[in-house]
């Protein structure tokens, strides 16, 4: 019985519709921005398999970080315990990080990582005294992952509108400096915080914001006296041609939740970055006042060696100006080519993300439902290259391995994918 098959028979897959969707690719093989499948095909990885993915699949410093760390220390609870590899990446990301950020606590996934942020936020709130502050901000579209938390503080359509009964309250505003004050002024004393995915809400089609947006809104934060909260899951470790998006805007936020890049794409590990003034309000002799969130894997000690090794890569081969580069490159080769195209419209870039909407015709509409996404997803494939629309978005978004050739290939993949819906 072949893969697909034994695949079919036990295995439900994220954000799939098993009743339409196409078979799964048979992977075999990864390595730098080439993913092979079992069959020899090969495909450019050009949504850096979920946007994890940093510096090319088996890096070979991640690799042996894995290796050696595996060797030494594999896991030990967090709770009570410490470790080399997660007090050194601590201080690194601290040393890296928008100043004023020092205390970090390590969790395993993006979602969890904007959970955490979240529950501080309102913990802080209630041991002020403040317990009417439940109300966070976020912007229309928003996504911030699946856990009951995040999605509260996402857009609920089109993922998450079955569990909207059961998600506690959130004001959505557009992306608009005057949106925000607008909301915050109407909030008051009930808003416990304002969360945005800085300069690039990615899942909502790629939406790219300003840096004199976010730093709007970290003025306004302060002029409210509430925390900003910076989703950079997506964002950081140089997506953006910087290293934080919150570092290209100049801002600190009081919190800073970090995960895929993290580790390269290699690893499950997050981060949540705070302030002192955060951590501090948790210090009590009463033991109920501790933020009583964890995991098993916290601080993994693997996960940790393995961030390490990946943020050395970051130093020492430029990773967020490759990336910009690689954007910049696609971003010329598009220009090129679909210039005065009106099937094609608001061609963009921040750092190594290139994204471009495509007016559907007929019924196809949009939107990340519309029907176009599983006919551009394979036509991509056919011209060798991983792309996964979102809707009618098609956007690229590859490692920093990705050669200028792979670049021209992916973006002419790109244009010949646009032709299709003219």
């Amino acid at each position: 019985m072949s893969l697909i098959a034994r695949d079919k028979r036990c295995i439900w897959h994220p954000y799939t519709q098993h009743a339409t969707e196409a078979d799964p690719l048979e992977v075999a093989t990864a390595k730098d921005s080439v993913l092979t499948l079992a069959d020899g095909t090969e495909l450019i990885d050009g949504i850096s398999s979920w946007w994890a993915t940093l510096h090319g699949h088996a890096h070979p410093k991640i690799v042996s970080a894995f290796a050696q760390q595996a060797a030494t220390l594999d896991h030990v609870l967090f709770a009570g315990a410490t470790h080399e590899p997660a007090v050194r990446l601590a201080e690194r990301l601290i040393e890296k990080a928008p100043k004023g950020l020092s205390r970090v606590f390590f969790s395993d996934n993006g979602s969890t990582a904007v959970e955490v942020a979240i529950k501080m936020a309102r913990q802080v709130w209630c041991h002020r005294g403040e317990e009417q502050r439940d109300v966070f901000l976020c912007l229309d579209g928003a996504y911030h992952g699946d856990t009951f938390g995040a999605m509260a503080v996402g857009d609920p359509d089109p993922f998450f509108l079955p569990f909207t009964p059961m998600l506690f309250s959130a004001k959505r505003v557009a992306a608009d400096s005057d949106a925000v004050q607008k909301a915050l002024k109407q909030l008051g004393n009930r808003c416990a915080g304002v969360i945005l995915e800085p300069l690039i809400q990615g899942a909502a089609g790629m939406l790219m914001q300003t840096v004199e947006f976010v730093q709007q809104v970290r003025a306004l934060c302060d002029e409210h006296g509430v925390p900003m909260i910076a989703d950079e899951v997506m964002t950081g470790f140089g997506r953006t041609g910087e290293l934080f998006a919150c570092g290209k805007a100049g801002v600190t936020p009081d919190l800073l939740c970090l995960a895929k890049g993290l580790t390269g794409g290699s690893f499950p590990l997050s981060a949540t970055l705070t302030t002192e003034a955060y951590f501090e309000a948790f210090l009590s002799p009463e033991r109920i006042r501790a933020f009583f969130h964890g995991h098993t894997f916290t601080g993994n000690p693997i996960g940790c060696a393995v961030a390490l090794a990946s943020l050395d890569i970051c130093e020492e081969e430029l990773t967020p100006a490759r990336l910009d580069s690689i954007g910049s490159r696609i971003e010329d080769n598009l220009r090129a080519r679909l210039a005065g195209q009106c099937h094609v419209q608001k061609l963009r870039r921040t750092g190594g993300v290139v994204a471009f909407d495509l007016v559907p015709s007929g019924t196809a509409g949009s939107g990340y439902l519309s029907e176009l996404q599983p006919m551009l997803r394979a036509a991509a494939i056919e011209r060798g290259v991983l792309l996964r629309p979102l809707g009618n978005v098609l956007y690229a978004l590859p490692p920093a391995s990705t050669t200028f050739d792979q670049c021209d290939q992916i973006s002419s993949a790109m244009c010949e994918m646009a032709e299709l819906v003219r």
